[in-house]
């Protein structure tokens, strides 16, 4: 997996921080959103592109998977044995979908000191089935999801077809990503995008986002009360300036309150 490491001061054993991206993003953007305030705020910020991401996908085609700790794992291992990283004090973060893939990534790696999910999205699939009820599909045929016969779908696929921005998300995008070339198919890759069962395996202290106007984030709430691990809701409002998709136009302000968070949490020894 491509990745780079920023270190905070050369030579210095310091937290590390490691950025997982989301849907469409790439490494790059995630050196300005992640890993600048990470190093201003003294850790050092790992940055890497997953299956399904970035070069990743664009370079060697590999599609997304949902086991996102095996992900993790593999990207620990490699950094626990470095002199500058702090093994006790590996912190996780996601944006977009990366908040999900986080907190899937949380239930598996246990020496995880930290989680942080912006937002805490709990599952692909319900945005899916919101797909299928905003086009008309009964709610005797949305019961079958995703096992939709691909006439009852045609009419759907022939809208997304037809719409520029539904068919960057989900034919151009979407198909992408999850390695897929129909609707039928699409839905069926969406399934185990879900923490459903898993959210009690994560024993790191966990911050979750709530941003006002962020669709990803309704399901915060659902998270916030499935946690059983030391657990923080962080709610921004449109009013601040951060109640978009990811605080993405008040980024100071969530870089604010989740290194404040993060900084507590990291200096408290693990049990």
């Amino acid at each position: 997996m491509p990745g780079y490491l920023f270190r905070a001061m050369h030579g210095e054993r310091r937290p590390l921080l490691v950025a997982t991206n989301g849907y469409d993003a790439t490494i790059y953007e995630m050196f300005l959103g992640q890993a600048v305030p990470a190093l201003r705020r003294g850790y050092h910020c790992l940055v890497f592109d997953g299956p399904g991401q970035g070069a990743v996908l664009f370079e060697q085609g590999i599609p997304i998977r949902a086991d996102w700790e095996t992900v993790v794992n593999a990207v620990v291992d490699t950094m626990v044995e470095r002199e500058e990283i702090d093994a006790d004090r590996i912190a996780l973060t996601g944006w977009s979908l990366g908040g999900h893939l986080a907190l899937r990534a949380a239930s598996g790696e246990p020496r995880l000191a930290a989680c942080i999910a912006d937002p805490a999205l709990l599952s692909i699939g319900a945005g899916a089935i919101g797909r299928l009820r905003a086009a008309g599909i009964s709610a005797s045929v949305i019961e079958r999801y995703p096992n939709i016969d691909d006439a009852t779908l045609a009419p759907i696929a022939e809208a997304i077809h037809g719409d520029r921005a539904q068919r960057w998300a989900v034919e151009q995008r979407g198909f992408w990503v999850h390695g897929v070339s129909t609707l039928g198919e699409y839905l069926k890759a969406t399934v185990p995008f879900s923490l459903e069962g898993r959210l009690d395996a994560i024993s790191c202290p966990t911050a979750l986002t709530a941003a006002e106007e962020d669709p990803l984030a309704r399901s915060a709430d659902q998270v916030h009360e499935a946690l059983t691990c030391p657990k923080t809701l962080l709610r921004f409002t449109a009013a601040e300036g951060a109640g978009d998709h990811c605080e993405m136009h008040n980024r100071t302000l969530l870089d604010q309150r989740v290194f404040d968070w993060l900084d507590d949490t990291l200096s408290t020894p693990r049990p």
